[in-house]
This record gives structure tokens, C-alpha cells and sequence, in this order.
């Protein structure tokens, strides 16, 4: 991997990973378009740590609570009936599919999940699921439930494959459930915390691993790659929730469609590969 790649592929996945837009599928294109391979699903899981990163500084306020609320309702029932204390149980069990889903299928995940054709497919499909969800949902809520926490966190292990995107999916849950655009992008910032981060120090031992095939990255190429993800995916979480507040998601709608029809267009011409 080239220090170009490294950078650009940093930017990418600052910019991508909270819009509805997956940020693994954009990486993927940009890699395969400019730069003449895949990166990787490692590479791709350890610079997620950068945004993720991000999300813990941004909301470390709301996180400490959550955590304080969290231990002392273990030991204490009267703290057990506040929403904090709930709220991150709710994370805790919306976690858990994908990070169950995210072992069992880590060998398809780094390869068929990767194929470009897929891509495409998911990218249009969930456009529309987007766009329903957004349309139809009646957005009347702020408060997370326990069938929030389930189905959004279902959601969230769906974007195990390029193409879906995590905040996506977990977005759609949200909407459709009756939550408002602005709780359901909150909720999604927090649950992607352990899964993420759980999915990049996995995947670090395979980036570090010099005897396999494809585009390796070295240690210091990881670092910058990750530096730069944290820098610009900060700035988009603070765009992002002022943009939602206001905003439907149409743009992002659009933007999908477009992008996997294109992408479509690029594999029926041979102009690029699909793995």
C-alpha cells in the first residue's frame, strides 16, 4: 500500500462512516477504482477505529454518564429505574448481533461479502429501505425502548456486508420503529462504539500479518490512515446531527441509487473487477 492510498482511504472513511452511505463500500470502490485492489475488510475494520474514536470524544459526556449509571445500578434498585441506566443496557443488547454475527461469518465477511456485484445490489436496495423508512416513519419518539435496542442493533450486524452501512441500517431500524431522525442517530453513534472497536483490534493481528496476498499497509501508513479518519469523522458527526435535525434523508437516498448504478454500470463494461 502506498502512503496515498493510505491517506485517501483515511479521508474516505472519515467522511462515510456515520451517513447512511457505508463507509466499507466506499473504501472498497475507492481502492478498487484508484488504486487498483481491495484494501481489505482488516484494513478497512482498524481505521474505523479513527471514527470511532471520534464518537468517544464527541459524546464522552453522555458516555461517562451512561458508564456511572450503568455500575451503580448494579449494585443500587432505585438507580435501575433511570433511562441512563436502561439506555446503556440498550447498548449492551444492541450490540450483541453483530459482534456474535461478526466471528461466526468472519471468513465471508473478508471475501464473497466483498464482491463488487454485491456491493452494487445492497447499496440500491437499502436506498429504498431508506427511503421508506424515512417517509413512512412516524418520528414521534426520543425515548429508546428495549425493542428499539433489539431491532436497531439486528440492523446494525446487517452492515457486516459492504454496501449495507451500519449508521444506514441502524437509521431505517430507527425511523421505522417511530424513533425521530435525531435519537436514532444518536443511539446508532453509541452503538457502534463496541462493536467497532471490537472489529478493529480484532482485525489489527491480520493487517499486521506480512505473509498473505493483496495490498498490506505498513504500521505507520495504519496509524496516519487512522489519525486522519478520527480528524475528518469527528467533524462529521457534529454536521451530521445538525443536518438531521433539519433534513430528511433524501439526499443520501439519492446518492445511493446513483452510486450502485454506476457501480452496476462500471462491472457490465469490464471497466472494473468484482473481486
Amino acid at each position: 500500500m502506498t502512503w496515498v492510498q493510505a491517506l485517501v482511504l483515511g479521508l474516505v472513511q472519515g467522511l462515510t462512516e456515520f451517513l447512511p452511505i457505508s463507509s466499507s463500500a466506499h473504501v472498497r470502490i475507492v481502492s478498487q477504482l484508484f488504486f487498483g485492489g481491495d484494501a481489505g475488510a482488516s484494513f478497512t475494520a482498524v481505521i474505523q477505529l479513527g471514527t470511532e474514536l471520534a464518537v468517544l470524544i464527541y459524546f464522552a459526556k453522555d458516555i461517562g454518564r451512561l458508564l456511572a449509571a450503568w455500575f451503580v445500578g448494579l449494585f443500587s434498585a432505585r438507580a435501575r429505574q433511570t433511562s441512563d441506566y436502561r439506555l446503556a443496557w440498550y447498548v449492551i443488547i444492541g450490540s450483541i448481533p453483530i459482534s456474535v454475527l461478526g466471528v461466526l461469518l468472519q471468513d465471508v465477511i473478508r471475501t464473497s461479502a466483498r464482491n463488487l456485484w454485491f456491493t452494487a445490489t445492497t447499496l440500491i436496495v437499502f436506498a429504498v429501505l431508506l427511503a421508506v423508512a424515512d417517509r413512512m416513519g412516524t418520528q414521534r419518539r426520543a425515548e429508546l425502548t428495549l425493542r428499539d435496542s433489539v431491532g436497531m442493533g439486528l440492523a446494525q450486524s446487517l452492515a457486516l456486508i459492504p454496501g449495507v452501512s451500519r449508521s444506514g441500517g441502524t437509521l431505517t431500524a430507527g425511523l421505522l420503529l417511530g424513533l425521530s431522525r435525531e435519537a436514532a442517530a444518536r443511539y446508532s453513534f453509541l452503538l457502534a462504539i463496541p462493536a467497532v472497536f471490537g472489529a478493529g483490534v480484532f482485525s489489527i493481528p491480520d493487517v499486521l500479518d506480512r505473509t498473505g496476498g493483496g495490498m498490506q499497509a505498513s504500521v505507520p501508513q495504519m496509524i496516519a490512515a487512522t489519525a486522519v479518519a478520527f480528524v475528518v469523522g469527528y467533524a462529521t458527526i457534529a454536521w451530521l446531527l445538525r443536518y438531521v435535525s433539519k433534513h430528511s434523508y433524501s439526499a443520501f437516498v439519492w446518492y445511493r441509487l446513483i452510486l450502485g448504478l454506476a457501480l452496476i454500470g462500471l462491472l457490465s463494461m469490464d471497466l472494473l473487477p468484482a473481486t
